[in-house]
């Protein structure tokens, strides 16, 4: 099992961001994608066409988001956390998701840095 680790800066508050990750109308304007999200702790969440599945385990509100992905049979829960801290340029973005698959690694990586993120910092580009 593998964890990544990164900082991303995007142009907007952190009550942008969290909005733009948290509200599933939001959501489709970034990534396209029709997506499943609640900030109701304990529900489900679906984004990219289904692609990344998982369950909302804790909020506070424009500051940190933590879930849990799912990756088939995996036994290990792979936890992702999203920490916003306010930045001179918009937010700085602290990502940490941990127990990631030898195999997913590479793609999830790819994941984080050539979809999720990139879609989200050119939407907020000014």
């Amino acid at each position: 099992m593998k964890e990544f680790s990164k900082y991303y800066i995007v142009s907007a508050s952190p009550e942008e961001v969290y909005l733009a990750l948290t509200n599933p109308i939001t959501i489709h304007l970034w990534s396209g994608e029709e997506a499943v999200m609640s900030t109701e702790v304990g529900s489900e969440f679906s984004l990219w066409e289904g692609s990344i599945c998982g369950k909302n385990l804790e909020f506070d509100e424009n500051k940190k988001i933590v879930q849990q992905w799912y990756f088939g049979d995996q036994t290990e829960d792979s936890i992702v956390t999203i920490k916003l801290h306010p930045h001179k340029q918009g937010t700085s973005v602290e990502l940490k998701h941990v127990n990631i698959s030898d195999e997913d690694y590479d793609d999830i990586v790819e994941g984080w840095n050539g979809t999720y993120f990139q879609s989200l910092q050119e939407f907020y580009y000014d």
